[in-house]
């Protein structure tokens, strides 16, 4: 089937996934939507999240998308079931595929989960580790500063080596043998954490682990494209698209080029009577 997979995160995290999927679905057109205008998603209430999230969605759907990837662990946390209950096509977030892998992984069932505030104030990663793994124990902790340190490009730098040995030294304490990069920016900093927590810590990328569930549903669901790739892949942005660009290539590793900036606010307010966007009073806080 040639229509294409849809991709959102908050801003430019969720590219470390995009680059995941173009590996192993090559054939597949990738349409990306980074709300960079409204970042971070990490900082806001369940609520805003959710209304985000399907906002998010709404984008993307115009494209007659076949597959949504909800490219954001925070959103993933808090809006991967309203977006499962309110859209057709199947949706897939980061949290499921990085908890089985962790479960998959660990040697002596202590699991250790760095993320966004948010993310780890859902214990969405705790609830789906403990469902596979009720002996397990999960230790979570935030990590609000790692994200503008990887948007500056400070992989390398003393401050951001100095920031994550505070954020990874009480999970350390607790002799966790697996870590869960609970971020889609963490990649980018998967060395500089190796080299702090040494090797005998299993880091998981959630990223990575999620681009290979999506193939296999999407296989499952008989929605792959068997022929060649219909269409370049698209990025749209709600902010600058210079900036997404420059600090994109690194997360891609490449060129990003014909990043596009829509006026999102016009957007929605041209689709404030969409379907799925009604009866937003519904969304709850916890």
């Amino acid at each position: 089937m040639e229509r294409p997979i849809g991709v959102f995160d908050s801003g430019v995290g969720g590219l470390t996934v995009v680059k995941q999927l173009s590996k192993i679905l090559p054939n597949e057109q990738l349409i990306y939507f980074g709300d960079t205008a409204r970042i971070p998603y990490g900082t806001k209430s369940k609520r805003l999240i959710q209304q985000f999230a399907l906002e998010d969605a709404l984008f993307l759907l115009q494209f007659n998308i076949k597959f949504l990837v909800v490219a954001c662990n925070t959103a993933s946390s808090s809006a991967l079931e309203i977006l499962i209950q309110r859209l057709t096509i199947p949706v897939e977030g980061v949290v499921e595929p990085g908890a089985q892998t962790a479960v998959q992984k660990t040697r002596n069932g202590r699991i250790g989960i760095i993320g966004t505030s948010a993310t780890i104030k859902s214990s969405s990663y705790t609830k789906s580790i403990l469902k596979l793994m009720p002996e397990a124990e999960v230790f979570g902790q935030p990590c609000p500063l790692l994200v503008p340190l990887v948007e500056e490009g400070w992989l390398d730098d003393e401050v951001t080596k100095m920031t994550l040995k505070k954020y990874l030294a009480p999970l350390m304490e607790q002799k966790v043998d697996t870590i869960i990069l609970g971020c889609t920016h963490y990649p980018l900093l998967e060395k500089a954490i190796q080299q702090i927590v040494g090797p005998q810590v299993t880091l998981i990328d959630s990223g990575k682990e999620t681009a290979r569930v999506v193939k296999e549903r999407l296989a499952a669901l008989k929605l792959v494209n068997a022929g060649p790739k219909p269409n370049e892949d698209l990025y749209f942005v709600s902010d600058s698209a210079r900036q997404f660009s420059q600090v994109g290539s690194r997360f891609l590793e490449k060129q990003l080029e014909n990043v596009q900036r829509i006026d999102f606010d016009e957007f929605l307010i041209k689709h404030s009577d969409a379907p799925l966007l009604k009866n937003l009073e519904v969304l709850h806080e916890e």
